[in-house]
């Protein structure tokens, strides 16, 4: 008994890149992904309802790990609650951000496939390679936040003086620490930049190396304005971590223009206002060859008048 093959058709991504689909099977692909992704964030709210809690423990341990923070009566660490549903919308909103986090590959991966097609071989790769990137960098950040933040508040609390008791509120200390993380996380993104910079060709290794004074005072300058405690550790331990970034990413430059070959281009060791040595060339130039006159051209024949046209068809048909 034979079986007939069934031939597969072009793939939704091949026929997205190849540009022979319609403007409706974009709209209908782009509900699909949205429907897929909004169901991915609903599982993973649901499993962030239920961690809120750990989470919460673990965002407070900065704080409830200095002797400051304990009660002595209780041995338990102190926080105040303004309001009556304040710990219950702060546990909606970490499970939020924790819902987002664990949904993060259902709904990157469908963003992704959404845009890929549209996009060239080498600029995917190099997507593959950044967002690669991107996770561990922001795991970094996220992890010097933690250190700053442990740091930040036995400095503050150990100026506030034994007269004063201190107990901070909940929602605006873990909002605190949240943010904090989110920004240490998104500035260890910036050697990515750099990269890019390289990778498209719009800055060389050299260039970028050429600017490294300025590059430190900047990072000096920005961990100042955003890092939000005012003590001398959580600047200084974010702008030795984004030098030490640059730097790489850097190497990383050199590594890139080695590969393809940049700097050995003929005008590579001159500056923009330097102008190009000549090359004085003494050879004699020999002299040409004759060149034969071209023959006459002959009479053209007579042109034969045109064939009337027959009445019965005008001059369309």
């Amino acid at each position: 008994m034979a079986f007939a093959l069934r031939k597969r058709g072009p793939s939704t991504f091949e026929r997205a890149a190849d540009g022979s689909m319609t403007l409706i099977e974009h709209v209908r692909e782009l509900r699909n992904r949205l429907f897929r992704a909004s169901l991915a964030l609903l599982v993973g709210f649901a499993f962030g309802i239920w961690l809120a809690e750990p989470v919460r423990r673990l965002l407070s341990k900065p704080y409830c790990d200095l002797p400051a923070s304990i009660d002595p009566d209780t041995g338990k660490c102190n926080f105040v609650q303004l309001g009556v549903a304040d710990v219950f919308l702060l546990n909606l909103k970490i499970g939020l951000w924790v819902g987002l986090i664990i949904a993060a590959p259902v709904w990157l991966y469908q963003l992704w496939a959404f845009i890929a097609p549209g996009l060239h071989r080498h600029e995917r790769r190099y997507a593959y390679i950044f967002t690669s990137l991107a996770a561990p960098l922001f795991a970094a950040g996220a992890v010097l936040a933690f250190f700053v933040t442990t740091k930040g508040l036995e400095f503050l609390l150990n100026i506030s003086g034994e007269d004063i008791a201190t107990t901070l509120e909940v929602t605006r200390y873990i909002s605190f620490v949240t943010n904090l993380i989110l920004l240490f996380g998104v500035a260890f993104e910036f050697p990515l930049i750099v990269l890019m910079l390289n990778f498209v060709g719009l800055a060389s290794a050299k260039r970028l190396l050429s600017w490294w004074r300025v590059a430190i005072f900047v990072f000096f300058a920005f961990s100042a304005v955003v890092t939000p405690t005012p003590d001398p550790f959580g600047m200084t331990a974010l702008a030795l971590c984004l030098t030490a970034l640059y730097f790489g990413a850097v190497g990383v430059a050199f590594l890139n223009d080695r590969r393809r070959g940049r700097g050995k281009e003929a005008y590579a060791g001159l500056d923009d206002d330097e102008v190009s040595p000549l090359e004085l060339d003494d050879d004699p130039v020999a002299p040409g060859q004759r060149v034969e006159a071209a023959d006459p051209i002959g009479t053209p024949e007579p042109v034969a008048a045109p064939t009337p046209i027959d009445r019965r068809y005008d001059e369309m048909t």
